[in-house]
């Protein structure tokens, strides 16, 4: 059984939705607004959303520009635009699937377990590297007990060295998959948010646990001594 969670602004489609799905073996929750539903990701994540574009406070695509910093979440989208510079819009700001009305429950539903399968798949959504564990799908930390505060971008670079531990990542890479940067930027950035990490991780340059600098060639994340 998978948890969805709807974002459809008409009562009558998520109602009927809502029904279809749940007969088919899923638990669903709705929402009827966009930044309803962002909270609630963030606050209960559920394994899918399926995600109407025509939203009443912030279209879904802003949404799901907001989303993605925040939840890995996979997203369905499913909307009554046919357009193929919408769909790539969708799919560029991190929809892992377009559907377009009026479907079928049977589709939706098989969308559903085809992109859970995918996710199933991927890369695992819980790193755990010595007593440092980083969930992406909840985009938490916790090192030793105590949980990290981080900003976006630290928790995308720490995950990001967490799903490699031991291997050495130089900046020209971590430009181009943390930063989405692929024709390189200031190696000062990155240097700046690993000096932030070091931080929240109670370690220095100087005296490094866990973040350890290879000189000349990047660095890695290897579980504290």
């Amino acid at each position: 059984m998978a948890v969805i969670l709807l974002v459809e602004d008409d009562p009558r489609i998520r109602t009927a939705l809502t029904r279809a799905l749940t007969q088919r073996g899923h638990a669903v929750a709705s929402e009827p607004t966009g930044l309803s539903a962002l909270r609630r990701v963030v606050e209960e994540p559920p394994d899918l959303v399926v995600l109407d574009l025509g939203l009443p406070d912030v279209d879904g695509i802003t949404l799901l520009r907001m989303l993605r910093p925040v939840s890995s979440v996979p997203v369905i989208v499913a909307t009554a635009r046919d357009d193929d510079t919408v769909t790539v819009a969708a799919l560029d700001a991190g929809a892992d699937d377009y559907l377009v009305k009026p479907f079928s429950a049977e589709q939706l539903d098989a969308r559903i377990r085809a992109v859970l399968r995918r996710s199933a798949t991927a890369e695992p959504t819980v790193l755990e590297v010595g007593g440092l564990t980083v969930d992406v799908r909840t985009r938490s930390a916790v090192l030793d007990g105590r949980e990290l505060e981080l900003r976006p971008r630290e928790f995308d670079l720490l995950a990001y060295l967490a799903a490699r531990p031991g291997e050495v990542v130089t900046k020209r890479t971590l430009l181009a998959d943390v930063w989405q940067s692929p024709y390189g930027g200031a190696d000062k950035t990155v240097d700046v948010h690993l000096s932030w990490l070091r931080r929240k991780l109670g370690e220095t340059a100087a005296e490094p646990r866990m973040l350890h600098s290879v000189r000349g060639v990047g660095v890695k994340l290897v579980p504290a001594p």
